[in-house]
């Protein structure tokens, strides 16, 4: 897979629930491997927030992006600065 063709690609939680989209990948200069991905969440028409993802978090890649972990999002719909993004880890 190209990483043009990775950016853009939809991201699952564990849970097969949508979490947003690739928006930018980091690489570790010196070895070219990847070390976080960005990920664009969708608030509403004129908002977005952005997670920031290690590569490690990542269970498979193929038609989505799939982690190994469940992101929750709570949205307060009075207040834009009222959402919270955590990811919780079963370990």
């Amino acid at each position: 897979m190209k990483i043009k063709e990775f950016v853009g690609s939809t991201v699952l939680d564990k849970n097969a629930n949508e979490v947003g989209k690739i928006d930018n990948v980091d690489f570790d200069t010196e070895t070219g491997k990847i070390e976080t991905i960005v990920l664009t969440l969708q608030k509403n028409l004129f908002s977005k927030d952005e997670l920031e993802i290690n590569f490690e978090d990542i269970a498979t890649i193929g038609a989505y992006v799939i982690l190994n972990k469940e992101i929750t999002k709570e949205i307060e719909v009075d207040e834009v600065e009222a959402t919270t993004v955590e990811i919780e880890d079963d370990e």
